[in-house]
């Protein structure tokens, strides 16, 4: 019997072959082992494993994009980008900022406003006239002293040859620019003929001017009819011009002589002041505007009706040439500073680094802020590297000279560093107002959701890249923290300049990106780019993307600009000091930044130089990039062009 037990419990052969059964329970004994051991060893593989820095070895293919964008080289630097903000993404890419569902909205606004054609002004000045003159046109009566004096001559010539009497005309009377209708119709004609490639969306009430009877200023907002159709963004520009208007000595109707040059109608310059005191927020006091067609005007309604109800913003656009109102802002009261909570991060190794490093950290900053609903208190002194200053040292520079903070503190709670250490200082003791301390990134965001006190602090230290503001939104906070891109737009001064230069030009340019300098001397790397971008190689290059007689901007770090001399037989050739002008000392850039800087003048630096070179270029109709159209050469180097490429 043990013997017949025994022989049992054994695995059988049958045939020659082990039991399957039992092979089978063998096998997924050792694969769950295997399973349980590649576990064990990934954990311990998470767990001590330290993750590359993003910034340096970036591993976003957003942040990548951002850093290595063909598009944002236009630059007077060696191998530095401008980082595109807020106002260069339309609604189908801003997934770091606006929700799918809000950004369809935008666009759905924005597509919903249509813009003045010649047939709507015609249309609107036909409802002015009366319904027996448009319908029955006026009868000559002429007389002619020539035929005989008698009844039947008379009768004669009134009857078979309709003549017109003389009209007599002062072509020296003053015109009557508020007053006019038609001639209010007639500028807008002239303003509509005169620019093809802009699209007009609102049209300002003329302006007499103080001294010439016979000119007028007008304004207008609008946008380029590239941007409007292609580009997606949200722009509008806003332009006053002065009007020299004639009369015809045979009819006595008022003729437009000429058209001023951008921004010469002063007169019809809006301030746009805010109500209300100094630093708050208010509302804009609406533009005087005499001329919205009636389609427009029914879309604008039932689009304000639309964000009144979803508590969007009435006009979600960004303006170019409106009052900028960038005044800090301010407490109104103890109690409401008490009731406030807020968030400040000190130190760190975002000072002094390129700008696009600072934008980087501001914004994790600004997207913490947000999550844990705070306050954000930041310094508005922006330490601009000793790359983009004249000196070649490190200055310190004011927020507000390059980016717009008026959006800034209209979209998001934001205050001025040294107005709330002042308004802590008062308050602080009296109130028991408590502060949370940490250090660099010890606590997530997710950990501080919970904290209660009124200030949370975290101080970086000094060791890089472990003091990186941006460090903050990294690992698992990364799913959690979005920066708010959409809140961080280009100075509006500064765009300004970008819009008077494409004005010269008519908005109707083609432009080009040339990089030379070092990397046109290396031959290793690059060996192919001083012949590819040399001036006989880039008419052969154009001849076939860019007609003859064009304006040409060419956006270039080439000192000589001599160099493209031969370009100019065939194309108005343009360059960013050509425009040098419009921050000169004498200009409305220079002033305003003046007063910004408490009667100090402000240089107008290389990243300045930097972000308008790069706008005008990506204004262009046509824009070409040296290492997409130019040369083979990689931006980077030998074999380091992407694969895709």
């Amino acid at each position: 019997m043990l013997g017949r037990a025994a022989g049992m419990s054994a695995p059988r052969w049958r045939g020659g072959s082990l039991d399957l059964r039992a092979a089978l329970r063998s096998g997924g004994n050792l694969l769950f082992a295997l399973f349980v051991a590649a576990v064990l060893a990934f954990t311990l593989l998470a767990a001590v494993h330290s993750p590359d820095d993003p910034l340096l070895h970036p591993s976003s293919h957003q942040l990548t994009d951002f850093l290595t964008s063909a598009t944002s080289t236009s630059t007077f630097l060696t191998d530095d980008s401008v980082l595109r903000t807020g106002e260069d993404f339309n609604a189908s890419t801003s997934s770091g900022g606006i929700g799918a569902a809000e950004a369809g909205v935008e666009a759905e606004i924005k597509e919903a406003v249509p813009f003045i054609k010649l047939s709507d002004v015609a249309s609107e000045a036909e409802k002015t006239e009366p319904a027996a003159e448009k319908t029955e046109p006026e009868l000559a009566v002429t007389v002619d002293t020539d035929v005989g004096t008698g009844d039947g001559a008379a009768a004669a010539t009134t009857e078979e040859t309709p003549v017109t009497e003389a009209v007599s005309c002062d072509t020296e009377a003053p015109v009557d620019c508020t007053g006019d209708r038609d001639l209010f119709n007639l500028l807008m004609r002239s303003a509509i003929e005169r620019f093809p490639d802009l699209h007009f969306y609102r049209f300002g009430r003329p302006v007499a001017v103080p001294g010439s009877p016979m000119e007028c200023d007008l304004a207008w907002r609008f946008r380029p009819a590239a941007d409007a159709i292609g580009t997606g963004r949200t722009t509008y520009y806003k332009d006053y011009r002065r009007f020299t208007l004639t009369r015809d000595v045979n009819t006595c109707t008022l003729v437009v002589d000429s058209v001023g040059e951008y921004h010469s109608g002063v007169g019809a310059k809006r301030n746009g002041k805010r109500k209300g005191k100094k630093g708050k927020k208010g509302k804009r006091e609406a533009p005087v505007t005499d001329f919205v067609p009636a389609k427009t005007q029914v879309r604008l309604d039932e689009n304000a009706a639309n964000n009144e109800a979803a508590g969007a913003v009435s006009e979600p656009v960004f303006v170019v040439g409106e009052a900028v109102n960038d005044s800090l802002p301010v407490v109104a009261s103890e109690s409401e500073f008490s009731r406030g909570k807020y968030l400040i991060y000190m130190g760190g190794g975002e000072r002094c680094k390129s700008m696009n490093h600072f934008i980087w950290g501001f914004l994790c900053a600004l997207g913490e802020a947000q999550f844990l609903n705070r306050t954000l208190v930041m310094d508005l002194n922006v330490c601009l590297n000793g790359r983009y200053t004249s000196s070649g040292k490190d200055e310190d520079r004011d927020f507000r000279l390059y980016f717009d903070f008026e959006h800034l503190k209209e979209s998001a709670s934001v205050i001025d560093q040294s107005q709330f250490w002042q308004d802590w200082g008062k308050w602080q003791k009296k109130d028991r107002l408590k502060n949370f301390y940490t250090e660099d990134i010890r606590m997530t965001p997710m950990e501080l959701k919970d904290i209660k006190d009124t200030l949370i602090m975290r101080k970086f230290g000094n060791v890089e890249p472990d003091n990186y503001w941006s460090r903050v939104c990294e690992g698992q906070t990364e799913g959690v923290i979005k920066r708010p891109w959409h809140l961080l737009w280009k100075s509006r001064r500064l765009m300004e300049i970008v819009s008077a230069i494409s004005s010269r030009m008519n908005w109707d340019f083609d432009s080009v990106h040339v990089v030379r300098g070092e990397k046109a001397q290396n031959t290793q790397l690059w060996p192919n780019l001083d012949r590819d971008t040399s001036p006989e190689s880039l008419l052969m290059t154009l001849n076939d993307k860019v007609g003859a007689g064009r304006y040409l901007y060419i956006a270039t770090n080439e000192p000589d600009k001599s160099f493209f001399d031969p370009l100019n037989g065939k194309y108005k050739t343009r360059f960013l000091d050509d425009f040098n002008d419009l921050w000169a000392e004498n200009s409305e850039w220079f002033t305003e930044t003046k007063e910004l800087s408490n009667g100090k003048s402000v240089e107008f630096d290389g990243y300045m130089r930097v972000a308008v070179d790069t706008e005008v270029f990506l204004r262009g109709k046509r824009h070409l990039e040296t290492f997409n159209d130019l040369t083979r050469d990689c931006k980077d180097g030998v074999n380091t062009c992407p694969a895709s490429s």
